[in-house]
């Protein structure tokens, strides 16, 4: 699905409902102290959650500062970002049970923030890689992937690098990169910065395919040599034999 920026500000718009971080923390300091007795009463409950539907914080978030905060408390130097990222994957390596278990009620109840919800993303992603290798592979296009790639010395590396390049909608193409998302203004601008401009000016210029979509308007470096698509191109010229077969 291909959106015009005036159809995704008319759908964000009406997403927009979450009220600022620091109000909703502003909050939680002020129900902090239901969320000990609550706990004390029955450590088993979800109290931490419930705290977070009502003051509309992501669940995931609040128990990345609860523990944050607790770990502060009970160690001697400040948690590192990879002890608390891995106690948040594990719960059960927390040391006080009942924050474990409120912990992990909170992660696996979060559908947009936490490890629980990276592992989607990052099953789906890899499905979709497997999509279009599928894809080239029966279009009879040789390509080199992102592990050979790393195993020739490439540090960043698109998904796949075309051995021979291939010719879309008039734009040579020597790399694709596959995205399992929508592509919005601060995602895509992100991946320009991060990650697309260092492809194109290693390899030339490439495809992104944002299988969920993009703005429309984002699709507006085709001349300098990122072109963007919804799906797998089926308009394929191959610089020796023509329009690939259907």
């Amino acid at each position: 699905m291909i959106l015009t920026k005036a159809q995704y500000d008319e759908i964000a718009q009406c997403l927009v409902s979450v009220p600022p971080t620091r109000q909703s923390l502003r909050k939680l300091k002020q129900r902090f102290p239901r969320y000990l007795d609550g706990v004390g009463k029955n450590g088993a409950a979800p109290v931490l959650l419930e705290l977070a539907n009502e003051v509309d914080y992501a669940p995931s978030l609040m128990a990345r500062i609860i523990l944050e905060r607790f770990l502060q408390e009970h160690k001697e130097t400040p948690p590192s970002k990879s002890v608390i990222n891995s106690l948040l994957r594990d719960p059960s390596q927390i040391p006080d049970g009942v924050l474990a278990n409120q912990v992990y009620q909170c992660i696996v109840n979060d559908c947009c923030y936490g490890p629980l919800v990276d592992c989607i993303k990052h099953a789906i992603g890899h499905e979709h890689e497997i999509l279009l290798r599928d894809l080239l592979l029966e279009k009879n296009l040789s390509f080199l992937d992102e592990d050979q790639l790393r195993a020739k010395g490439y540090d960043k590396t698109p998904d796949f690098i075309l051995q021979v390049p291939i010719a879309v909608e008039g734009h040579i193409i020597h790399w694709i990169e596959s995205k399992a998302s929508f592509g919005d203004e601060c995602s895509h601008h992100a991946y320009l910065h991060d990650q697309f401009w260092s492809y194109w000016n290693r390899f030339g210029p490439g495809l992104v395919i944002y299988w969920y979509g993009f703005i429309q308007e984002l699709d507006c470096n085709r001349e300098r040599g990122i072109l963007l698509k919804a799906c797998f191109p089926t308009d394929i010229v191959t610089l020796c034999h023509g329009a690939a077969a259907p």
